[in-house]
C-alpha cells in the first residue's frame, strides 16, 4: 500500500512538471521572436561605458532564444546624438546612450544620470530601484513626448573632475578655459567663465590635440586612459564633484516593449540588473591600479583645493536654483531627490567609517 501512494505521488509530481513545461512551451511558441537594433553612444570597446552595453547584450542573446539583441558601434546608423529621436520613431527599436545627451530638449534630463555633489553610485542607484527614480525618469520622456521605455543602466563610480594642461590653483583658473564638459557641471564652469563644449568621446582627443580645447573631463581613469588624455594634459583633478555616480540608459521603443511577453520584459530588466550590478562593482575596483601606471607615464594626480571646491559647490547651489525656477519637473525630480538621500544618510552618517 505504502508503495502504490509513493508510485502515486512520484506521478503526480512528474505529471505536474510536464504540465508546467507544456504551458512554458506553448507559452514560448505564442511569443513573437524580438530582434533589438541597439546603436551604442559609446564604443563597445571602452571599459565600463561600452562594456556595459556588450554585457546585457550577451546575458540576453544567453539568457532567452526569443531576444537577440544586436549592437551597432557609435555613428554605424546614426550620430550618438540622435539615438534618443531614432529610437523614440521607430527608426530603431532600442538604445544604449545618456539622458544628458538632450538637457538642451529636456532640462531635467542630465539630473538622472549625474547629479553635482550628489551621493555615492549605490545611493544613487538605489534612488532608481527603491526610490522613485525609475517611475520619474518613465514620467519625463512620456511627458516629452518620447515614444520610449527607459531603464537606467550602467551605473558606474565616480568620474575625474577633468584633464588639464596646466594646473588650476585658483577658480579664476576657469576664466576663459576652453574645456569639454558634460551636464549641469558644465553649466556650472560656464557659470564661471569657462568656454563649455560637449564633445561625443571619439572626438574629445583631437580637439585636444589641436588644440581646440584646453582641458576635458569624459569619465573613469580607465576609461580617460583608453581615450589617451594623459598624452597630452599632465594634470588629472578630483574629485568629480560633477558625477560622483553615473548612470546611462537603455532605451526600448514602446511598441517593441509592449508587444514583449511578460516573460520577455522580465528577462530584459533581469538583465539590467545584473548589468548594473556588474558595473558597479567594477568600476570600482579597476581605478586605484590606473592611477598608479599615469604617475608612472608623468601625469601628476591632483586634488582641487577647499577654496576651489567651496566655490564650485556655492555655483551648483546657484544653477540648481534657477534651473528648479525655470522647469517644475526639474524642481519636482530634485526636491524628491533630496528628500530620498536624506533619509538614506541618516543610516550612512551612523553606520559608516572611513577605511584604509
Amino acid at each position: 500500500m505504502r508503495s502504490v501512494k509513493m508510485f502515486l505521488k512520484v506521478f503526480s509530481v512528474v505529471i505536474l512538471v510536464l504540465a508546467i513545461s507544456t504551458v512554458n512551451l506553448f507559452a514560448k511558441e505564442k511569443e513573437k521572436n524580438i530582434l533589438l537594433k541597439m546603436p551604442l553612444a559609446f564604443p563597445s570597446t571602452l571599459p565600463i561605458l561600452g562594456e556595459g552595453a556588450v554585457y546585457f547584450a550577451d546575458l540576453v542573446n544567453s539568457m532567452d532564444d526569443t531576444i537577440k539583441v544586436k549592437i551597432f558601434e557609435p555613428g554605424k546608423l546614426m550620430p550618438a546624438f540622435e539615438i534618443h529621436d531614432a529610437v523614440s520613431t521607430g527608426k530603431v527599436n532600442a538604445g544604449y546612450t545618456i539622458s544628458g545627451y538632450i538637457q538642451g530638449k529636456i532640462p531635467a534630463a542630465a539630473v538622472f544620470s549625474a547629479l553635482p555633489f550628489g551621493p555615492t553610485p549605490e545611493v544613487f542607484g538605489s534612488w532608481f530601484t527603491v526610490g522613485n527614480g525609475s517611475k520619474l525618469y518613465q514620467e519625463m520622456y512620456d511627458n516629452a513626448g518620447f515614444n520610449v521605455r527607459v531603464f537606467p543602466i550602467t551605473i558606474y563610480t565616480a568620474e575625474t573632475a577633468g584633464w588639464y594642461k596646466k594646473p588650476i590653483e585658483s577658480i579664476d583658473d576657469f576664466k576663459g578655459l576652453k574645456i569639454r564638459f558634460y551636464g549641469l557641471g558644465g553649466k556650472v564652469l560656464a557659470k564661471l567663465g569657462a568656454s563649455v563644449v560637449l564633445l561625443p568621446g571619439a572626438e574629445i582627443f583631437p580637439a585636444l590635440e589641436k588644440g581646440a580645447i584646453d582641458a576635458t573631463e569624459f569619465s573613469m581613469p580607465i576609461v580617460d586612459k583608453k581615450l589617451g588624455f594623459y598624452k597630452i594634459a599632465k594634470y588629472n583633478y578630483f574629485p568629480g564633484w560633477h558625477q560622483p555616480s553615473s548612470t546611462f540608459e537603455l532605451l526600448i521603443n514602446k511598441e517593441t516593449w509592449n508587444s514583449m511577453s511578460p516573460r520577455q520584459q522580465a528577462v530584459i530588466q533581469t538583465a539590467v540588473n545584473a548589468t548594473n550590478y556588474f558595473t558597479l562593482t567594477k568600476s570600482i575596483a579597476v581605478q586605484g591600479k590606473v592611477l598608479m601606471e599615469n604617475e608612472e607615464k608623468g601625469v601628476k594626480n591632483m586634488k582641487f583645493n577647499d577654496e576651489i571646491v567651496k566655490k564650485l559647490r556655492q555655483t551648483w547651489n546657484e544653477v540648481l536654483e534657477e534651473e528648479t525656477a525655470k522647469d517644475p519637473f526639474f524642481k519636482k525630480v530634485i526636491e524628491d531627490q533630496k528628500q530620498y538621500f536624506k533619509e538614506v544618510n541618516k543610516f550612512i552618517n551612523y553606520s559608516t567609517l572611513p577605511f584604509e
